[in-house]
């Protein structure tokens, strides 16, 4: 592991290679898996505070699963998510554009109507963020449905952290991607 500030990146996340290629995988870690997008708890607030802004840019289904559970949800873990639609599949903010999964969030930032991208989990992915009371640990979460993903990654040759560039700075700061920048160098 890397430790820069109170974060540990774990050496997958400079080891693996990876490119969303959304031509291939349609964007289906939006509607897959057993949960929602994990959320932090400020962002709950943000959720209820944007949802009338975004929901214009959801589905019908998606809207209704709002409606029904609210912007957000409690896991079986006891963790917050996203809403789903039908309880575990797809996003209740997910919209559809050419056949390839968008957020409706992300679709009201690039127009302006809010401030907020999506959570920071999504825009991580497939880093996900362990915490701790001391320190944070980033990992790489490996998902069959990201194969795509990783082959474009190598074909390219960027790694995920390159990859993840902007979320990164978005969480850390652009202060701490240099420092990781500069450990990586090291290794």
């Amino acid at each position: 592991m890397i430790e820069v500030g109170h974060v540990l990146v774990h050496e997958d996340v400079i080891k693996n290679d990876f490119v969303c290629n959304l031509t291939k995988c349609k964007g289906i870690c939006c509607v897959e898996g057993d949960a929602g997008a994990p959320l932090e708890p400020k962002e709950t607030d943000i959720l209820r505070k944007i949802y009338p802004k975004v929901k214009p840019y959801m589905t019908a289904a998606g809207i209704k699963a709002i409606e029904e559970q609210g912007t957000h949800v409690v896991d079986v873990d006891g963790d917050l998510t996203t809403t789903c639609v039908d309880g575990n599949k797809e996003c209740a903010y997910v919209t559809w554009e050419n056949g390839i999964t968008k957020c409706a969030i992300e679709k009201a930032y690039e127009l302006g109507e809010v401030d907020w991208k999506k959570p920071i989990s999504c825009h991580l992915y497939p880093i996900r963020t362990t915490h701790y009371p001391e320190f944070e640990v980033l990992h790489y979460d490996r998902w069959h449905i990201c194969h795509d993903a990783c082959t474009f990654g190598k074909d390219l040759g960027v790694p995920v952290y390159k990859f993840l560039k902007d979320p990164l700075i978005r969480q850390y700061g652009d202060q701490w991607y240099k420092e990781l920048e500069l450990a990586v160098e090291a290794l």
